[in-house]
């Protein structure tokens, strides 16, 4: 494997991706990012198979448009990772900001501790098998899945009392789900969400997708295979359809 280290220390986030650029150019299939801080765009809209290694804590918009590579961050990272990104994997092994998988329309974005406002704002399924996926290994705030139409959010809650505190899941919400460990109180939902029940049927279909998450972080999967989880979804396609006045 051919493996190519840039110190990012005190440099623009310009010539920053420019080098990561040139590095997969020459064909480098992994790049490792020293001294990461605030720098923003990093992955953007790279294709192919890449693996880039982020040490600190990289700006907004980590992975942008980006499909194929996967970008582990040893770190926290800002707001919005894998904003509108289509294939890939985003790994952070730290907590993330607000609007975290924002219009993402595939892959997969793994947070092991917690995440902002509004995440999973707008993401979308545009064919079968492109499903994105957003798994939080701690906590959300506010706005979880707002204005979702399409993919999969799923908080473990480890540590926690209960995974979800905040108000607003899924307000908005026409298409996809929430699935959040435990029980759910009522007043947390959302305009437009609703709650199903979890089966046996739904845990096989998140298995695989736990058992991913928890390869990455040292987490025992054994502990989160149960059907301890409530399902949130769309109450209708058109949640807001009575919000307007049509002639």
């Amino acid at each position: 494997m051919k493996t190519v280290k840039i110190d990012a220390k005190g440099m623009h986030y310009t010539p920053l991706n420019q080098k990561i650029r040139a590095a997969i150019a020459d064909g480098a299939e992994e790049i490792i990012i020293d001294n990461v801080l605030g720098q923003r765009f990093i992955g953007d809209g790279l294709r192919g198979n890449v693996r880039i290694i982020v040490n600190g804590v990289p700006g907004g918009d980590l992975g942008i448009f980006m499909s194929g590579p996967t970008c582990i961050v040893h770190g926290n990272a800002e707001h919005a990772p894998g904003n509108t990104m289509d294939k890939g994997m985003l790994v952070i092994h730290g907590s993330a900001g607000d609007a975290v998988a924002h219009s993402m329309r595939g892959g997969k974005v793994f947070i092991k501790n917690n995440i902002g406002y509004r995440g999973g704002i707008h993401m979308k399924q545009y064919e079968v098998d492109a499903r994105p996926i957003l798994v939080v290994g701690g906590t959300a705030h506010s706005f979880l899945g707002e204005y979702m139409a399409g993919g999969m959010v799923l908080v473990l809650g480890i540590g926690k009392d209960k995974a979800m505190t905040d108000r607003g899941i899924g307000s908005g919400i026409h298409g996809g789900e929430i699935i959040i460990r435990g029980d759910v109180d009522d007043y947390l939902l959302g305009t437009g969400a609703k709650k199903f029940k979890f089966t046996e049927s739904d845990l096989e279909r998140i298995t695989p997708i736990i058992k991913s998450f928890c390869e990455q972080f040292g987490y025992d999967a054994a502990e989160f295979l149960d059907t301890n989880y409530t399902k949130i979804g769309p109450v209708s396609s058109r949640p807001f359809a009575s919000k307007y006045v049509w002639e």
